[in-house]
């Protein structure tokens, strides 16, 4: 039906029904007693009228706080829709407020920081991410200029020139950063970082990597390339020959470990090589790096093995890889004529592995860098010693993969101790204690 007879039937009706009041008055009691009640009833609808645009008037001023009335006549109609529409916005503001919420927690779980500065560079907000990077904060740098508190030349030439269309690099609080400006709407502007100091420090390390593992397989190349040549070009004798090709072999081998050490490192690395657990029977594992031990001594050391603690589950082969490692660098860096005590003992923590030896000890300052892949301490020395430098990054994985620590204290000519500690979760049934072992 149309709306406007919707409006206008109510009202002829009421006024039809007040006319034949008044009519009906009229016939019985006469004119004046007819015009008073009709100016009664005019005035009571005025009054009803103005009573209910008062109501409206008060839920005009505070909406929420006040309540609808039910209205009577035509008002019923009126404030059933404004009640219907106050309903509707209720709902909007609700999912808006939601939709608000979701979007600052989006905001504030991102990794890359946000920051919403307005066309003068004011700041507006910014999430966590953006305060560590920057070194912001929302609760109180909010209304003050982004310039003013990221205190950096590069950045404040980027901002003050207004070429956006490139991100800049920016090195700021010990961080390398990726800066891009993004303009919306006319006044506001976003701030977006992205911390690449990780992916700069792995970039790093794989220039290094390749370039020291370039360095270590070109010396030993270039020693065999060179015999060979000299092989190929002159008459040599069975002495010289003999020479040549024992000098070769140990090239060869050296490479050879190398080439098995990065291999090593590479599976330690791979999610695609995950570790196994099993029970490894610790008296085989030690024995074991006790003949390796001795094999590489060759009789110039004084080597001891002690086990008083518990089996461990995990990994024998990766567990026999570090522990070699250990055993075989405390050899090579004793000299002929030293000690290394080898150990193994249940603790509060857990089990401890400790490789103690009496040999040339470490600085302090190398000690934090010596898991670092080809670190070297001396580099004439780990020639002579026929070290890959890759031993104690591949003591490292393992341990990372076992929940493991080392620990090292050494001073330079009074030896070095390694502790490696696995944790009490690891640990199986004790084993009964041995008497240490010797080799002279």
């Amino acid at each position: 039906m149309n709306p406007k007879l919707l409006f206008w039937v109510p009202v002829a009706l009421r006024l039809a029904f007040v006319a034949v009041g008044v009519g009906l008055l009229w016939w019985w009691f006469g004119p004046v007693t007819a015009l008073w009640v009709a100016l009664l009833a005019a005035g009571a609808m005025v009054l009803v009228q103005l009573h209910y645009l008062y109501e409206l008037s008060g839920w005009l001023e505070d909406p929420k706080s006040s309540k609808l009335p039910d209205g009577w006549g035509e008002w019923t109609g009126v404030f059933s829709r404004l009640y219907r529409l106050r309903r509707d916005d209720e709902k909007n503001q609700a999912e808006l407020t939601e939709w608000l919420a979701r979007f600052r927690q989006a905001m504030h779980l991102l990794p890359d920081g946000v920051v919403i500065m307005d066309d003068v560079l004011f700041l507006e907000w910014c999430n966590p991410a953006a305060e560590e990077h920057l070194g912001l904060r929302h609760d109180r740098d909010k209304g003050m200029r982004v310039t003013n508190l990221v205190r950096s030349p590069d950045f404040m030439d980027y901002l003050i020139l207004g070429r956006y269309d490139q991100p800049l690099t920016l090195s700021f609080r010990g961080r390398k950063l990726i800066v891009h400006i993004i303009p919306f709407e006319n006044r506001r502007q976003i701030l977006v970082t992205h911390d690449i100091t990780e992916t700069e420090r792995t970039d790093m390390m794989r220039r290094d990597f390749i370039a020291n593992a370039s360095h270590e397989l070109r010396t030993p190349l270039t020693v065999i390339v060179g015999f060979l040549e000299i092989a190929a070009s002159e008459q040599l004798d069975a002495a010289t020959r003999q020479a040549h090709l024992k000098l070769m072999m140990e090239q060869a081998y050296r490479m050879q470990h190398l080439i098995e050490d990065m291999l090593t490192l590479s599976r330690l690395e791979s999610i695609d090589h995950p570790m196994r657990p099993e029970r490894v029977d610790v008296h085989k594992l030690l024995d074991k790096v006790l003949r390796d031990a001795q094999a590489l001594s060759a009789g110039k050391h004084e080597i001891t093995l002690e086990v008083q603690g518990s089996d461990v589950m995990g990994s024998f082969d990766e567990l026999y890889s570090a522990f070699g490692n250990l055993a075989a660098n405390a050899v090579r860096y004793t000299p002929a004529g030293g000690a290394v005590h080898l150990s193994w003992d249940d603790t509060a923590a857990g089990v401890r592995f400790t490789v103690r030896d009496t040999g040339i000890g470490i600085s302090p300052e190398h000690i934090s860098r010596l898991t670092e892949r080809f670190y070297r301490v001396d580099k004439s020395r780990s020639r002579e010693t026929q070290g890959t430098g890759l031993g104690l990054a591949i003591v490292k994985h393992v341990l990372l993969r076992h929940n493991a620590t080392l620990s090292i204290a050494s001073e330079p000519g009074e030896g070095s101790t390694f502790t490696v500690n696995l944790p009490k979760a690891l640990s199986a049934a004790p084993h009964q204690a041995i008497p240490a072992l010797a080799a002279n």
